[in-house]
């Protein structure tokens, strides 16, 4: 596999997973360590809800991908490494309730954590600019390649989208 920004990602290696749990990592435990330092609680919660949010994402987003829709039997992408496939396949591009699933399910986990991090100032920062970051990441390496091309987010260059 190519890792030139000109070829479409057809498979994702060990090291992308890694790469991207770690800049998502960043955030997330920056979300935690906000509520966890007001409420033990609250942050039990909002671990049940990023699992609850993970599942949605699966469920309405992720299994229309070609990297889900794959024979294989657990998933090899950047999100999801050898995770097994918990829901049926869905090629195809996503319908209302998927894009309201996932924008929900997105806004959720940045949304829920916000009345702690403003009161940590310095871990809203932290908070902004990891998810910032990450989305920047995502979007220049992943979203110009991407083999999704029914995904609203895909920005591959019609040149590799329909090569002539």
């Amino acid at each position: 596999m190519t890792h030139s920004q000109e070829a479409l990602r057809f498979r994702y290696r060990f090291s992308d997973f890694l790469f991207y749990t770690c800049l998502l990592a960043v955030p997330l435990l920056t979300a935690v360590l906000a509520i966890l330092r007001h409420s033990v609680g609250w942050m039990i919660v909002y671990l049940v809800l990023l699992v609850a949010a993970s599942v949605l994402l699966l469920k309405f987003f992720c299994s229309r991908c070609p990297h889900y829709t794959r024979e294989e039997k657990s998933l090899k992408c950047i999100f999801f490494w050898r995770m097994p496939k918990f829901f049926p396949p869905r090629p195809g591009p996503l319908q209302m309730m998927d894009k309201a699933a996932s924008i929900f399910a997105a806004a959720l986990l940045l949304g829920f954590p916000l009345y702690w991090l403003v009161q940590e100032p310095g871990l809203l920062i932290v908070f902004a600019l990891s998810t910032a970051g990450f989305a920047a990441a995502v979007r220049r390496n992943e979203c110009r390649r991407c083999i999704y091309l029914d995904c609203p987010a895909n920005a591959a260059p019609e040149s590799l989208k329909h090569p002539e």
